[in-house]
């Protein structure tokens, strides 16, 4: 899994344009799909073939927490979720008391820590930079977010202190992760999932990542459910704050192949569940959507199906997703999971014969021929599969530009129609042939 880097330092020295600019230095790119809603507290960089992931604790509201508590807790979930800290301060204003305080708590955390002296916006001013050997954290790193200096240092410093995961497991075994917004039920479900089957075989709780990857055989496959509801936190700041919840779902989600978004049955869908589900659809993930607390439902025949279909219409970016319902509570349907699991598994690895996607390309253009877009027309020549996890296809055309994205969507429903690809996303990728 790619390490974690958490921003910290006190407020206006610049971290959240730092995390801005680290952020967009990076190569991969998500879709915004109408639906999907996310925030900029977690995201994804690169650097020299590195991936990694950046917490910006700036971004973690606190609520009405005095002024030095708010510092602290969000130290605490950098010292206590990441693998490197880059603490930045301020230039201009030099060294203060509140500097000297998260130098205190960051002597502690046992992580690699970086001091990043930001607003460093030209060589005349690097003699600002050597006031700050004094919080004992070795040599600072002269910055300017604003400007790009000395980023690329930074970076090779984050770096240099990323080794490869050591964990991992056979290819036949299925790694899925539970995961929803609090008090959905995440935590019963888990112990409904273990308990029911009584046959674990072991506990691996990672050295660098706040989950526990508990293996276990059903029906003879077998499986790793990676679990974060499980992890205590001590004191109530951890317990306000909903998005160092989301932190904690984003690792287990992560190192995931399944993710299983547990809803509350008898408030059905808010905001906040499609916070999560917009993580999932970011990290192109499968999924199960788990209704739970089923038995609290007043329900008839039509009840199931009603659900359903409001799910489908609050989720239109999962419209493929299987829709489970259970009692974690009773102990109630859990035996329904695991089929969805396997199915949304299995095609999240399918690979498909070129010959078929070809003849269903074709199929499909001949059914809805191209329209002219941006003064062309699209000539589509050949669709092949370019990886698993989930399903790619790139699309050779003349001209990318030439293909309006609802034709891409329609191209995507075809294949859909045509090839079970429940439970997985999958991706067309345009490519202009050679």
């Amino acid at each position: 899994m790619p390490y974690k880097v958490a921003i910290v330092g006190r407020p206006n020295v610049g971290k959240s344009s730092l995390f801005n600019r680290l952020v967009g230095a990076r190569l991969s790119i998500t879709d915004d799909e109408a639906g999907v809603t996310r925030d900029r507290l977690y995201a994804k960089a690169e650097w020299l073939t590195k991936n990694f992931r950046v917490i910006d604790t700036g971004g973690i509201d606190i609520g009405d927490a005095p002024f030095l508590n708010q510092i602290r807790a969000q130290a605490q979930i950098a010292m206590e979720e990441a693998d490197v800290i880059v603490f930045v301060v301020d230039s201009k204003t030099g060294l203060v008391d509140s500097d000297y305080y998260i130098a205190k708590l960051l002597y502690k955390s046992e992580k690699p820590v970086i001091l990043a002296v930001n607003k460093i916006d030209d060589v005349n001013q690097l003699q600002n930079m050597y006031e700050f050997y004094a919080l004992g954290l070795g040599d600072p790193i002269a910055i300017s977010s604003h400007h790009g200096i000395g980023i690329g240092d930074l970076l090779d410093q984050i770096i240099s202190y990323m080794t490869e995961d050591e964990t991992e497991y056979d290819e036949d075994v299925i790694n899925f992760c539970v995961v929803g917004r609090p008090n959905v039920g995440k935590s019963s479900l888990t112990n409904a999932i273990l308990g029911e089957e009584r046959v674990i075989v072991s506990e691996i709780s990672g050295t660098t990542r706040d989950a526990i990857d508990t293996q276990f055989k059903k029906d003879r496959k077998h499986y790793v459910v990676i679990d974060t509801a499980g992890i205590k936190k001590r004191g109530k700041i951890y317990e306000d704050t909903d998005k160092y919840s989301v932190l904690r779902a984003l690792s287990a989600l992560e190192r995931s192949d399944v993710a299983l978004l547990v809803i509350d049955g008898e408030e059905g869908v808010i905001e906040q569940d499609k916070h999560v589900a917009g993580y999932i659809s970011d990290y192109g993930k499968a999924v199960v959507i788990v209704v739970n607390k089923w038995d609290a439902v007043e329900k008839d025949e039509k009840t199931m199906k009603k659900m359903e279909e409001k799910i489908k219409d609050e989720f239109k970016f999962f419209d493929y997703a299987e829709v489970v319902f259970i009692s974690a509570k009773y102990n109630q349907r859990i035996h329904t999971i695991f089929p969805a699991i396997n199915l949304a598994y299995e095609n999240y690895h399918k690979q498909v014969q070129t010959s078929i996607l070809n003849d269903l390309l074709q199929d499909a253009v001949a059914m809805n021929p191209v329209a002219i877009f941006n003064h062309g027309k699209a000539q589509f020549n050949y669709i092949t599969q370019v990886a698993i996890k989930p399903p790619t296809f790139a699309v050779f055309v003349n001209n990318p530009d030439f293909v309006h994205f609802s034709y891409l969507r329609y191209l995507n429903n075809q294949f859909r129609s045509a090839i079970d690809f429940t439970g997985t996303p999958i991706k067309l990728l345009l490519r202009k042939k050679a």
